[in-house]
């Protein structure tokens, strides 16, 4: 089964290798049909702690690294590797 990525924007790094990344999506409301933005947020691996807060990343599915990271940085959005992962 093929890994899911995702992109958004980094909220919080206080975390020793994690960052929190906010994920947004719109969808249509089901009876208004206008569109709504919907947000989540997800914990990643950042194996050298290079991203910070504002960073647009890459986000990509993986094994489970704790209670709740479930995800690993690939890429930010100017399209440089991040240090250990990819």
């Amino acid at each position: 089964m093929p890994r899911r990525v995702m992109q958004g924007v980094v909220v919080s790094d206080k975390g020793d290798k994690t960052i929190v990344v906010r994920v947004e999506r719109r969808v249509m409301h089901p009876l208004y049909k206008k569109f709504i933005t919907r947000s989540k947020k997800y914990m990643a691996h950042d194996e050298a702690n290079v991203f910070k807060v504002g960073d647009k990343v890459r986000i990509v599915e993986c094994r489970p690294l704790s209670a709740r990271k479930r995800w690993e940085v690939v890429t930010d959005e100017a399209g440089s590797a991040a240090a250990a992962g990819a």
